[in-house]
């Protein structure tokens, strides 16, 4: 089979690995940085030969195929090296799904994948044998070799998508495209929104492209760059021939003349984007054949997921949200918009070129204090600084969420919302989501 190179010695990584010695490859796992010891543990039983803090580059590039981390963006050296001698990279997701014939769900999008992807798996598992993977939980590949599930749901995000060569999921879904990442796309809108559409490009009329007809970036794509897919779109804002659509209070499918009727209010998850990640999993559902009962029941007893609008405490009348997950300002923007009450916002971090202007109406209408959380916080200050009374910055989560307490009344919201990547103060969102429920916890 030849030597399979692994760069970066994470989830994806390490599942890559386990499933290629299993596939009789000889496998060599680098990473520039430090492998977690939960990963080092894993290889050495494993038997597979790993290295940390460097990278042996002759014997890298003497690979017959590569696999590296989605967080190892194109413009490192030692890729471009590895490109120029011929040697095939791919993305775990592109090397798993070589070793399987299971019907696949691709999830991707700015926004709303992870809710979308945990929705569609919750009614799936209802009545299928099915897996949850890709840029959540356990890797796709490591499923492949312990579970061999027959339905697969993957979160991908563009990263993951950027070494697809033949990847083609059954069904696939756009939730939508709003400016992420553009750090790694030249900044160019254009490279990032054809990253994302990758997830169709090997798709025939025989498979679907799910996505929401109210997104101009998706629509206008489509009609310029026209896919093979069946497409299903859903709105909230049009009746839609062949899909989903919102009719009063009610979501209603209608595919093939075949129809499934639902009320909004049935929904344990609030907000109008949750409303559009619920007719996508629902969309999804139906292709699969899952029954209308089990669909309406699941949506009425799905309880969200981490990080994303979840409530934490109520403390003397205040409520507490952690929505740690959002990233950016897309998400954000959810996330004011479903907000009912004055809020005190917790926002900052990493700024990955945001440009803050759609917030304003909420900002102005909602929020009565923001807190900024971040080691550079001079965008955030001059942008809100006029809108709000009290705006303070900190680099510490237990003193955010002791200012928070300070000056929220009864019957506001607190709310961490950041807008931002972590890593300045944090690990990952993960962390940095526990880090304001403790903080809460210990109030």
């Amino acid at each position: 089979m030849g030597l399979l190179v692994v760069l970066g010695g994470g989830e994806s990584g390490v599942g890559t690995a386990l499933l290629a010695k299993e596939k009789g490859y000889e496998v060599f796992v680098s990473d520039k940085g430090e492998i977690k010891e939960k990963y080092k543990e894993v290889l050495v039983h494993n038997e597979i030969e790993w290295e940390d803090k460097m990278h042996s580059e002759e014997k890298i590039l003497d690979a017959d195929i590569v696999m590296k981390s989605p967080g190892i963006p194109d413009k490192v050296p030692l890729i471009q090296q590895i490109r120029e001698k011929g040697i095939t990279v791919v993305s775990e997701i592109e090397f798993a799904s070589m070793f399987t014939n299971a019907i696949v769900v691709g999830i991707t999008g700015s926004n709303g994948k992870t809710t979308t992807a945990s929705l569609t798996h919750h009614i799936l598992k209802q009545e299928l044998n099915v897996g949850l993977a890709g840029n959540i939980g356990d890797s796709f590949a490591k499923q492949l070799l312990e579970e061999n599930y027959q339905n697969y749901v993957l979160e991908i995000s563009s990263f993951q998508l950027d070494d697809i060569m033949s990847f083609k999921p059954h069904i696939a879904v756009i939730t939508n495209i709003t400016p992420d990442h553009l750090d790694r796309y030249d900044y160019q809108f254009e490279n990032y929104i054809k990253s994302k559409f990758r997830i169709a490009e090997n798709q025939t009329k025989e498979d679907y492209l799910i996505y929401d007809a109210d997104d101009e970036v998706i629509t206008s794509h489509l009609k310029n760059n026209p896919v093979q897919s069946t497409l299903l779109p859903f709105s909230l804002e049009k009746k839609i021939e062949n899909g989903t659509y919102l009719e009063g209070n009610n979501i209603k499918l209608n595919i093939d003349n075949k129809e499934f009727t639902m009320p909004t209010t049935s929904l344990t998850l609030e907000g109008k984007h949750n409303v559009k990640n619920a007719m996508a999993a629902t969309t999804v559902a139906h292709l699969l054949k899952i029954r209308k009962q089990t669909i309406r029941e699941s949506l009425e007893n799905f309880q969200g997921v981490e990080h994303r609008l979840e409530s934490v405490l109520k403390i003397n009348k205040v409520q507490y949200i952690n929505d740690s997950k959002a990233t950016n300002v897309n998400a954000t923007y959810f996330a004011l918009e479903s907000m009912d009450a004055p809020t005190v916002w917790i926002v900052g971090g990493v700024d990955k070129g945001n440009n803050y202007d759609e917030l304003f109406p909420f900002v102005n209408e909602k929020v009565k204090a923001i807190i900024c959380l971040g080691v550079d916080n001079e965008k955030l200050m001059n942008t809100f600084g006029n809108m709000v009374d009290i705006i303070v910055e900190t680099q510490y989560m237990s003193e955010a969420v002791k200012i928070a307490y300070k000056v929220a009344d009864s019957g506001d919201n607190v709310l961490l919302s950041p807008a931002c990547a972590s890593f300045d103060l944090f690990e990952n969102y993960e962390d940095r989501g526990r880090q304001f429920k403790d903080a809460v916890r210990n109030l």
